[in-house]
């Protein structure tokens, strides 16, 4: 096809879309400076491109950076986003700035200076986290109008960071709200907390005429306030709170005591210098949980605990402790938790024996210079659930170091100077569930290393040098991650060793299998990872030709050259990450089209380093399901001509990210496709460069290149500019006459205009009865059974007036004016739907059409569809949105016979003639 019908092609169907598509709850395009994703779609995508972070069971989201007009950069955010994230200045949030967002849950607001007004969140319904936050080193003046929250009815929780409330008054917390932040401002005392949010608690503030109040807040966060040094008296007299933070400010605990606090299970005091437990502030709340990280407390006193026996959970981390005393655990009878990590408890662990902790489940002694566990260590702890003992130095364990631990479900060794697993360490421990052994130096380990635990679910191997890995593997394995620095070598028994592995990750330069000519067997696998092979690494000859349940695959190599990479069986696989396997290379054999043909349910692509050069129509031919495309960092890439007639189904998502493109016009069809075509989300383009060849640094932007340099469709300036002269020469030849009578003309012929297009035609309008949309494989079932139907004079047929695109459209004419024309001149369209027609591009586009002309114009043309194979009808409304414009009649079901022809032709003459009766009326 020649440049300028490829150029005037792209036009067309690029307004067409823009017109078809039309859809008012999720109408939207790329928008500058913002990322559009949908979470669940790819969790990895943050690795790529970074944007704020989701609370969990919140999906779709826009991070918008640079924001400097409010409304416009929300014009082009999808209706239906949950999570909106904007940072830019913006100097005023007006009245119902959100209310197009009706589905947000959260809003993170980093706009700078505000004003704002006392309806800015109204119809924010359903928001449940409302953030404010400033990142420079000083604080900003923000000032809230009293009844701001009053719309927020299902607000949970509150944060502001880097701003001062002082000029803030009589603001009303919903009742819903159960945390509240004030971080980073400039709190003096926490009596300013009341006069700002009066209703935080039942103190003096609150007199009999103001509302009533209702304790509803569970955490308060104050932490990082520099100036917090003052309570005053009774400031929150009557709060009951779950958790107090006050992390990194200079208020005293007796502060705490004299602020009015009725209840308390929580208190964080990392940060403040503290050199002894805080004995008064716990026995005087019965605290349950204390945190004491990165204070100063070297040692423990006698004295200091007796107060403390209401904690369940305790921790000291990075205090520099170097002992603990006899009778610590024993004079703490409620303890659940404790964290002693990043301390200095010695080479060899000597924890006090004292009483039996009957109650500690959880113990962390991570980085501690350990360099031996003596035996019975924990003997003392019948009931230990978790121990962390990761960067220390031990180097080996025995089963008498773990002695005692038979509850024991998660054991954490990483990063130690292991490198002696003696055997039968792992006998004292039946219930373990979980064991991570990265980062030590073992050479070799056993499965009989790994016998005692009847459960072991999720296991996790390293070495800094060569591990070899040796049968029998625990049965019930569910998780498996192997990171060696150099090779892992397999022995492999005959049989099925992972019957029920479901994720499984390798990182290493070399795998070995022994002996050679076996394979690997998972049947459960979902999630494979291989990170780190290099070049002589083929997947297929250690993995079998089928993997039924895999659901991701994520493949990174660790070298410049060429892998041949082919795919095995995954009919799946919904997920596929691909990086650095160098595909164009020249001694490489495999192209992506050939590796993506063997994956058609996929969902998420993602490439990164791949030097492809190239991404053609081809690359994505069949991949029907994908909605998410992802490249990254590639250099001197060319988006073929081609795709210009894939755009119909293009992921929903597309993102470039450091990606360098060539300096090409062949590619100016990309601007209107990322910048224009609704309900694609396009995100990278605009900060894009290209370059003119592989010497060119002078970072040309890629939208910069085509305005310059690519001039746009001649012949649609040219229409223009002549429809444009000859409406001038009409209207002076007309304002010439003496008397006015092409008034009445005139106005004829614009009220018949207007009559068309509010879907009032005449009949003489319509050339046909009815056009059907067919695909090519259908094309001989309609000309043979249903055209001979409709077309034929009764009684052998309904003499109806058809129009058939491989029949009636003229040889040599454009085929998308035909088929706008056709369309609108037939008094409906015949739908003829199949697997294979939903597949294809130019049947999904006549499906379109037709419902925007069901749409733009009610009442004058009827869109009916004739299913001849069972298709799911979710599928069907999800993609085209018919249900709630189609009627029962409108359906006709011939995939298993369910209705007789008879009935179907009449039930077809009945549409017809009350389509007719709706138009005349």
């Amino acid at each position: 096809m020649p440049r300028m019908e490829r150029l005037r092609f792209s036009s067309a169907l690029l307004i067409l879309l823009a017109l078809v598509s039309l859809d008012l709850t999720s109408w939207a395009w790329t928008v500058p400076d913002c990322i559009i994703a949908d979470s669940s779609l790819f969790p990895n995508l943050s690795y790529y491109i970074p944007f704020c972070t989701l609370n969990p069971g919140l999906r779709l989201l826009a991070s918008c950076s640079n924001v400097k007009d409010l409304a416009q950069t929300l014009e082009r955010v999808p209706l239906d986003t949950e999570v909106l994230c904007l940072q830019g200045t913006v100097p005023t949030l007006q009245d119902n700035a959100f209310g197009h967002f009706p589905s947000l849950k959260l809003l993170r607001l980093q706009l700078g200076t505000l004003n704002i007004t006392s309806k800015a969140f109204e119809g924010l319904d359903h928001l449940q986290h409302l953030f404010f936050e400033h990142h420079a080193p000083c604080c900003l003046s923000l000032l809230l109008p009293p009844n701001v929250l009053e719309p927020l009815r299902f607000l949970s929780s509150l944060s502001f960071q880097g701003y001062c409330l002082n000029y803030s008054q009589s603001i009303y917390l919903p009742v819903s709200l159960r945390h509240l932040t004030l971080r980073h401002s400039c709190l003096i005392q926490l009596q300013e907390l009341q006069r700002v949010f009066p209703n935080l608690a039942p103190g003096p503030s609150l007199t009999p005429t103001t509302r009533s109040w209702v304790p509803f807040l569970e955490v308060l966060d104050l932490s990082y306030n520099l100036q917090l040094n003052q309570a005053g008296a009774r400031a929150l007299q009557g709060l009951k709170l779950h958790s107090l933070i006050l992390d990194g400010t200079p208020l005293s605990t007796l502060d705490v005591l004299h602020s009015g606090v009725l209840h308390l299970d929580f208190l964080s005091l990392e940060g403040k210098g503290i050199e002894k437990l805080p004995e008064n502030v716990t026995g005087y709340f019965d605290l349950h949980a204390l945190d004491l990280g990165r204070n100063q407390i070297q040692n423990i006193e006698k004295g200091d605990l007796p107060s403390h026996s209401s904690l369940e959970f305790l921790s000291l981390h990075d205090n520099n402790l170097q002992s603990i005393p006899i009778t610590f655990l024993s004079a703490l009878p409620q303890l659940q938790s404790l964290n002693l990590s990043v301390n200095k408890l010695g080479l060899t662990l000597a924890l006090p024996e004292g009483l039996i902790s009957t109650n500690l489940r959880v113990l962390d002694l991570s980085h501690n210079q350990l360099c031996a566990l003596p035996s019975g260590a924990f003997s003392f702890l019948p009931h230990l659930q978790e121990l962390w003992l990761s960067g220390n130095n031990i180097s080996s364990l025995s089963s008498d170091s773990l002695q005692g631990l038979r509850w024991l479900k998660t054991l954490d060794l990483n990063w130690n100077q292991i490198k002696v697993l003696k055997p039968g360490w792992l006998s004292p421990l039946p219930a373990l569930t979980s064991l991570n052994l990265l980062g030590t130096y073992l050479e070799s380990i056993s499965g009989k290393q790994l016998q005692g635990p009847q459960r072991l679910s999720h296991l996790q191997l390293g070495s800094l040098t060569m591990l070899d890995i040796y049968p029998p593997w625990p049965p019930t394995l569910l998780s498996l991650e192997i990171q060696v620095t150099v090779s892992v070598q397999f022995t492999v028994l005959s049989g099925e060793p992972f019957l029920f592995l479901e994720n499984l990750t390798l990182q290493a330069n070399w795998l070995i299998l022994k002996p050679d000519n076996t394979t690997f067997h998972f049947p459960s696998l979902r999630c494979l990872t291989l990170r780190g092979l290099s070049l002589f690494f083929q997947p297929q000859r250690f993995f079998p030709q089928q993997l039924p349940l895999l659901e991701q695959f994520s493949f990174w190599c660790d070298n410049d050259e060429a892998v041949d990479l082919h795919l095995f069986e995954m009919p799946r696989l919904r997920v596929l990450e691909l990086g650095d396997l160098n595909f164009f290379y020249e001694s490489s054999t495999t192209k992506l089209e050939t590796l993506l043909k063997e994956v058609p349910q996929l969902q998420v692509l993602a490439l990164s380093h791949m030097n492809l050069r190239n991404l053609s129509r081809a690359s994505l031919r069949g991949l029907s399901h994908l909605r998410l495309l992802l490249l990254s960092s590639e250099r001197a890439l060319e988006l073929d001509s081609s795709l210009e007639e894939f755009i119909p189904q293009m992921p929903q998502y597309v993102y470039f990210s450091d990606a360098t493109f060539i300096c090409q016009c062949e590619s100016s069809w990309v601007e209107p496709w990322a910048t224009q075509v609704p309900n694609s989300f396009v995100y990278g383009l605009e900060k894009s460069v290209c370059m003119a060849n592989t010497s060119d640094y002078s970072k040309t932007l890629l939208f910069t290149f085509f305005s310059q340099h690519c001039p746009r469709d001649p012949e649609l300036w040219a229409f223009l500019s002549s429809f444009t002269l000859v409406l001038l020469l009409m209207t002076l030849a007309l304002l010439g006459c003496h008397r006015w009578p092409w008034l009445h003309q005139l106005y004829t012929f614009f009220y018949a205009c207007w009559w068309k297009i509010c879907g009032r035609g005449f009949r003489g309008q319509f050339h046909y009865d009815v056009f059907i949309s067919c695909c090519e494989p259908d094309q001989a079932w309609v000309l043979e059974e249903l055209v001979p139907a409709l077309e034929n004079p009764p009684p052998e047929g309904q003499g109806l007036r058809l129009c058939l695109p491989v029949r009636d459209f003229v040889v040599g004419q454009d085929r998308m004016d035909a088929l706008v024309s056709s369309m609108g001149s037939s008094r409906a369209t015949l739908c003829v739907l199949t697997g294979q027609a939903l597949a294809s591009p130019w049947c999904n586009l006549e499906l379109r059409l037709a419902t925007y002309y069901l749409i733009a114009r009610p009442g004058t043309t009827r869109l009916l569809l004739l299913f001849l194979e069972p298709i799911d009808r979710q599928k069907l409304h999800s993609y085209h949105r018919l249900s709630r414009w189609l009627q029962k009649e409108d359906y006709f079901d011939l995939s298993q016979g369910k209705v007789a022809w008879d009935t179907f032709c009449e039930q077809l003459r009945r549409c017809l003639r009350k389509a007719g009766q709706e138009r005349e009326d």
